[in-house]
């Protein structure tokens, strides 16, 4: 009988990002279903530690994405198009492609978020 779901844990092949776009520290990331989901949306699980960022950085022409990011715990601040943004947990944040952003911990426990990419339909 074929596979009818697939199952993976957080704990399971968690990778650090150094320096991400620039930023500071490490970003650890998880990558879900990575050799399995058809959808063309890659999710993702991030945990960023105190002062730890992402730093800005534009999708646009062949790199062109759009991104989810659903903050789970914490608490920071993102820069879209020289705005700073803050963000907590249970908060969402749709980054259209071509939009300058990043973001940075500014809390004193981790930030952990849901990160959703892909390439838009338009």
């Amino acid at each position: 009988m074929a596979r009818t779901y697939w199952k993976e844990t957080y704990a399971e092949g968690v990778y650090p990002y150094e320096a991400m776009h620039g930023g500071d520290g490490t970003v650890r990331i998880r990558r879900f279903f990575k050799d399995v989901s058809k959808v063309g949306v890659t999710f993702d699980v991030w945990e960023l530690d105190p002062g730890v960022s992402e730093g800005n950085h534009i999708h646009e022409g062949d790199r062109s994405l759009e991104e989810t990011y659903y903050f789970l715990e914490g608490e920071g601040v993102m820069w879209i198009e020289g705005e700073d943004v803050p963000v907590a947990a249970g908060d969402a944040v749709l980054v259209p492609p071509g939009v300058d952003h990043g973001f940075r911990n500014t809390g004193c426990g981790p930030l952990r978020l849901v990160l959703l990419f892909g390439r838009p339909t338009e």
